[in-house]
């Protein structure tokens, strides 16, 4: 069912003139894709109780063209093309403002070692525990995101991107993408999907 909602929103927006949207964009446009409350649908991130730093940062890089992934340049280029600096900033408190809930879509099987990962790394390949940076709970610092909660089918969708060579801005994490075998990545994103 969450996938039929998904291809209407995304068929709403492709069929809308962009001047009816991107110039009055507020919280209730971003709903098309990531759902009401925010919490995201597995192509679209969660963005309540995400970092407002975060979002504010991200939001720039979309219209400054810098995340350069498939759906970051489809949707997101253009609906951040046209924001005001006080827009950028009120959508990224409004959505931190929002509470988080965890996906739990991951596979419970692999959790364990995606908990293993997150929190002591994996010394062997030199990757350093992801809570270093996103925190124990993976709450995120500053500009650095919020994982705990997202969905498993986004976060390992976005670490096979970073594979492939997308990026986002200055950042470890495509280094790190590229040092996580799959079943790391799953187990990983397992993990994470479950954390409250």
């Amino acid at each position: 069912m969450k996938r039929i909602w998904l291809k209407l929103a995304i068929l709403t927006v492709l069929f809308l003139p962009a001047s009816s949207w991107a110039s009055e964009i507020s919280p209730r446009n971003c709903t098309w894709c990531h759902g009401t409350g925010a919490q995201g649908y597995a192509a679209a991130p969660r963005l309540a109780g995400q970092r407002a730093a975060y979002i504010a940062a991200q939001l720039r890089d979309y219209a400054a063209h810098i995340r350069d992934n498939p759906f970051s340049k489809q949707y997101m280029w253009g609906a951040a093309a046209n924001l005001r600096p006080d827009t950028v900033r009120d959508l990224a408190g409004y959505f931190a403002s929002l509470p988080p809930k965890a996906a739990q879509d991951g596979r419970r099987a692999l959790a364990e070692k995606g908990q293993a990962i997150y929190v002591q790394g994996i010394p062997d390949a030199n990757i350093v525990a992801c809570l270093a940076c996103h925190g124990p709970g993976g709450q995120g610092v500053r500009e650095i995101p919020r994982l705990g909660g997202m969905s498993y089918f986004y976060l390992k969708r976005r670490l096979e991107e970073w594979r492939q060579g997308y990026h986002s801005t200055p950042s470890p994490m495509p280094m790190v993408a590229n040092s996580l075998g799959t079943d790391e990545i799953e187990a990983l994103a397992s993990y994470l999907s479950f954390v409250k």
